[in-house]
């Protein structure tokens, strides 16, 4: 404080006399400009270290953080590629799954045909086989039917036509040709 009132003083020397140079000024305005004056000038001296300090370490503050945003930029468009990458090898997977799904919707279509031609020839086979069997079935029935008709028919032909004596002869016939055939046979 003494730095100032001294400077007070001397400012205002060019105005009052000698005798009265010493003492303090009332004036408020002119003293209160040249106190401030001096107050910035003493932290503008002493502040200046603390001020370029902070302001230094501000600057590195601001600069880290930029530092460290540009590396995340760079992480998140490494990752972002990597993303990208993965998202085309994830198409390419989606492809190719689609297609080998195709091909063996394709084989199995085929196979069903195939086999579907397959069961539809063993069913014609099979009911071939059952018309032969049938037809065969039904002539053999015929045949019986046609053998019995011929063989009553033969025996009506004989019973009406044979009498009691060309019974007699077939019978004698007959047990002639028998006794020849055991006659040979001894």
């Amino acid at each position: 404080m003494s730095i100032l009132t001294n400077l007070i003083i001397l400012t205002d020397m060019n105005q009052l006399p000698l005798a009265t140079s010493f003492g303090l000024n009332t004036n408020l305005l002119e003293t209160n400009l040249i106190n401030l004056g001096v107050v910035i000038g003493v932290l503008v001296y002493f502040g200046k270290g603390v001020l370029n300090t902070l302001l230094d370490n501000r600057k590195e503050t601001i600069l880290s953080t930029i530092r460290d945003a540009e590396e995340c930029y760079k992480e998140a468009e490494d990752k972002l590629q990597q993303a990208k990458a993965r998202l085309q090898q994830a198409k390419l997977k989606a492809d190719e799954i689609r297609v080998q799904g195709l091909a063996q919707l394709e084989r199995e279509r085929l196979e069903l045909i195939k086999s579907a031609d397959e069961d539809s020839k063993k069913l014609e086979d099979s009911k071939n086989g059952t018309i032969r069997f049938e037809e065969q079935k039904a002539i053999e029935q015929v045949r019986q039917q046609v053998s019995r008709l011929a063989l009553e028919r033969a025996l009506e032909t004989l019973n009406l036509s044979l009498n009691a004596d060309l019974q007699s002869r077939l019978i004698d016939n007959n047990i002639g040709l028998l006794k020849n055939l055991d006659g040979m046979s001894d």
